[in-house]
């Protein structure tokens, strides 16, 4: 475990902070993996971009060629700061950040909660607090509202500079923002907070961020239609072959319904699912059918594509995705939009879409899980509990369970539906991040960050799911996963193929609606399609 200071942030931005190890991983169980190498920069990545965090790359962040520049990008630094905590450039999260500057007691029970800390072997500047207590700093000794705020503070100072820039750039994309830090917290400090303004600042002010967010997440869904760079025409497409294809695995022909008028419904999926995961909104469109629910589905601008990247870096980006969406809920004149198994999804447009929309503009905005539920549950459709008698694991989306508490109806649904349903330790609201939030699942800037994401990020929910199997685990068995979540669906292929836990262990996933329609009694072959998930 290396010990890093605070103020060590701001020292030879030529030396790395941490030089990343196998052996300070914890050992999974089985004897799944334990000796993961993180992949180095090359040579020519290394004088390219920036590194001097850890030796990885996740913002491909180019390297200032002279002194000159530096002072400019650290200037630049602290002007987006400065506007962080004005009630006119930050009138959406000025409060809450606030408090989280002023309130940490330093108590570290964060730290604890923190998967990426644990799993990194606990380097502290992976610890929740290390990011935020370098920003609280920075705050405080140089700023104008800061240094009015706390007058006399000199705990530590920090020098900004272009080391202490650099490491913090990256530094807030080592943090999936699933925010147990948040919930551990007993004064109500939220340290992922802290790594949502950076990214901000970073964005807003200076024109960085990741690539695949930016250029070819937000600014493909705004011109294009979907994040996956599907446009219209694409979208129209598949529908009609994913109907094809119903028609012949069922032997009836199940509608899609587009752009209808008036209905009760506009259903937005997160648009990978119809490239990676197509069984998903054709499971959506048999249940919605079989339950006769009015619903449609939107071929317009901003309506087939239910991610919100900008969520994740940028208040602005994030702002215009959702004036797009409800624009599309409108002019359809649909009584509520229902958010479909993505994730983040559920927090853009339910939760962080409030801090937008007003007046005229405000829209129902629901999650698909407790009309699930409802269905499930009407008597409108037969179950045969008895096609799903495998073990079946549910994994909570951080961004549907912790952040809206939407805990049961899927666990009811699972009772119901699979006999040999277990829970992992914690679940629930304590559950852990896939290690594919805040963005992860969708970036591989490099082999040093996919393996820093497979190897750390992503390691506790390895460990969970090989725990909670068991016994179960082996070649040749059928363990699933049930991951109601397009981003971490993305996020346990690539550890599954990371840690050949298929072929190992027999472990599978797919989401909530393909057991659904896996149970039903008039869906005479299996709907769920196991292996090469």
């Amino acid at each position: 475990m290396a010990k890093t200071k605070l103020t060590d942030i701001s020292k030879n931005s030529e030396k790395e902070l941490l030089q990343i190890s196998a052996d300070d991983l914890p050992p999974l169980p089985s004897g799944c993996g334990g000796g993961e190498e993180i992949t180095p920069l090359s040579e020519d990545n290394k004088k390219e971009w920036e590194h001097c965090l850890d030796g990885i790359s996740a913002l491909k962040l180019p390297r200032p060629q002279n002194k000159e520049e530096e002072d400019k990008l650290v200037r630049s630094f602290l002007e987006g700061v400065e506007k962080l905590l004005t009630k006119e450039n930050n009138w959406t999260f000025l409060l809450p950040l606030m408090h989280t500057l002023e309130s940490c007691g330093k108590c570290l029970a964060c730290s604890d909660a923190c998967p990426v800390y644990e799993m990194s072997g606990k380097q502290d500047i992976y610890r929740p607090t290390y990011r935020a207590e370098v920003l609280r700093r920075i705050v405080k000794n140089h700023t104008t509202r800061g240094k009015a705020l706390f007058p006399g503070f000199s705990e530590g100072k920090i020098e900004l500079n272009w080391a202490t820039v650099a490491r913090l750039a990256e530094l807030s994309f080592r943090c999936t923002i699933c925010r147990r830090c948040a919930q551990a917290c007993v004064r109500g400090v939220d340290n992922a907070l802290i790594t949502h303004e950076l990214r901000k600042v970073f964005s807003q002010q200076m024109g960085i961020t990741a690539e695949v967010l930016h250029e070819k997440g937000t600014v493909q869904q705004l011109n294009v239609g979907a994040s996956t760079g599907m446009n219209k025409m694409a979208f129209l497409d598949i529908i009609d072959f994913l109907e094809d294809e119903m028609e012949e695995k069922l032997g009836r022909r199940v509608k899609m319904p587009m752009d209808k008028e008036g209905a009760d419904i506009l259903l937005i999926h997160n648009s990978g699912e119809y490239l990676s995961w197509p069984l998903n909104p054709v499971a959506f469109a048999i249940i919605f059918e079989l339950a006769g629910i009015d619903y449609t589905l939107s071929s317009e601008l901003g309506g087939y594509e239910g991610t919100n990247y900008g969520l994740w870096y940028d208040d602005l980006q994030f702002a215009r995705i959702v004036v797009q969406q409800i624009q599309v809920a409108h002019k359809l004149g649909v009584k509520k939009i229902v958010v479909g198994e993505c994730g983040h999804a559920h927090k853009a447009m339910i939760v962080i879409a409030d801090r937008l929309l007003t007046g005229e503009t405000i829209i129902p905005r629901e999650s698909c899980f407790p009309l699930l539920e409802e269905i499930v549950f009407s008597g409108k459709i037969k179950f045969d509990p008895g096609k799903n008698d495998f073990p079946v694991l549910l994994h909570d989306p951080c961004n549907v369970v912790r952040l809206m508490g939407i805990v049961e109806p899927q666990r009811r649904i699972l009772r119901h539906i699979a006999p040999q349903f277990r829970e992992m330790n914690p679940h629930g609201v304590d559950n852990y991040c896939c290690g594919g939030g805040s963005g992860f699942a969708t970036m591989s800037p490099s082999k040093a960050f996919t393996d820093w994401k497979m190897a750390i990020s992503g390691r506790k929910k390895v460990q969970q799911i090989l725990e909670a199997f068991g016994d179960e685990l082996g070649p040749g068995k059928k363990n699933f996963v049930c991951a109601p979540c397009s981003n971490c669906k993305g996020q346990f292929r690539d550890l599954i193929e990371y840690y050949d836990l298929e072929k190992k262990y027999g472990i599978y996933y797919d989401g909530l609606v393909e057991l659904i329609v896996n149970a039903m009694v008039d869906i005479k072959e299996p709907y769920i399609e196991w292996g090469g998930m």
